[in-house]
C-alpha cells in the first residue's frame, strides 16, 4: 500500500464552546455526554459522503463506493486496538452517535464486542489528541481508502487586523491509500471538513 498523510489543524474555538454548552445542559436536555471526538465523528460521517474515493475499499482490480459512512473507532483495549465500526453513522444525531460510541468503546474494553461490530467500516477516526500527541501517522485499515488521526488541542496565534491573537486549534491527520485516490481528492476531504468542524 501506497499510505500518504495529510496535516492540518482547525480553529476548535466554536466546538470547544459548542462542547462546553452541550456538558453543561446535558441533564436538562438529556444528553449523553458527548465529547469533542464524537463531534469529530459526526462532522466526518456528514463530510465523507461528499468524497466518495474516501469513504470506500480499494481492491487490487476495483474499488467499491459507499452510500453510507460505517466509521470505525479506535480503540485502546488490554488485548490491544481494536476497531469497533458505527454503522450508518450519517443517520444519527450527535446524540445517538455519542450513544452508541460510548457502547461500542465499552464492550470493546470488556472484550465482549461482537466480531460483527469490528468490519464493515468504509473510514476510520484514530484519536490521541487525550495523549497531547500533536502529529501522527495513523495506519489505513485494508481495505479502507483513509484514515483520519485526530491531535491534540493546542494554542496557536494568528494575525488578525494587525494585532496577534491566540486561539486554540485541533490537529487533524489524514492517511489515504495513493492507489485509490491521489493527494487533491483527499486535501479536498481535509479542507471540507475543517470548514464543517470550523462552523
Amino acid at each position: 500500500m501506497a499510505q500518504l498523510t495529510l496535516n492540518t489543524t482547525f480553529d476548535a474555538t466554536d466546538v470547544l464552546a459548542f462542547r462546553a454548552k452541550l456538558k453543561a445542559d446535558r441533564e436538562r436536555m438529556g444528553l449523553n455526554n458527548i465529547t469533542i471526538n464524537d463531534i469529530v465523528l459526526y462532522a466526518v460521517s456528514r463530510t465523507v459522503l461528499n468524497h466518495k474515493d474516501c469513504n470506500a475499499h480499494f481492491y487490487d482490480d476495483k474499488i467499491v463506493y459507499f452510500k453510507n459512512a460505517n466509521i470505525g473507532m479506535a480503540v485502546d483495549t488490554p488485548r490491544g486496538l481494536l476497531v469497533p465500526t458505527v454503522f450508518h453513522a450519517n443517520k444519527m444525531s450527535l446524540n445517538e452517535l455519542a450513544q452508541t460510541t460510548k457502547a461500542l468503546g465499552a464492550s470493546a474494553q470488556e472484550g465482549t464486542i461482537s466480531p460483527d461490530l469490528l468490519q464493515g467500516g468504509t473510514i476510520t477516526v484514530s484519536n490521541l489528541g487525550t495523549m497531547g500527541i500533536e502529529s501522527f501517522t495513523p495506519v489505513i485499515n485494508p481495505p479502507q481508502t483513509c484514515i483520519l488521526g485526530v491531535d491534540t488541542i493546542m494554542d496557536k496565534v494568528r494575525v488578525v487586523d494587525g494585532e496577534i491573537k491566540a486561539y486554540k486549534a485541533i490537529g487533524l491527520s489524514l492517511t489515504f491509500d495513493h492507489r485509490a485516490l491521489d493527494g487533491a481528492p483527499a486535501a479536498r476531504f481535509l479542507k471540507e471538513l475543517v470548514k464543517n468542524l470550523e462552523n
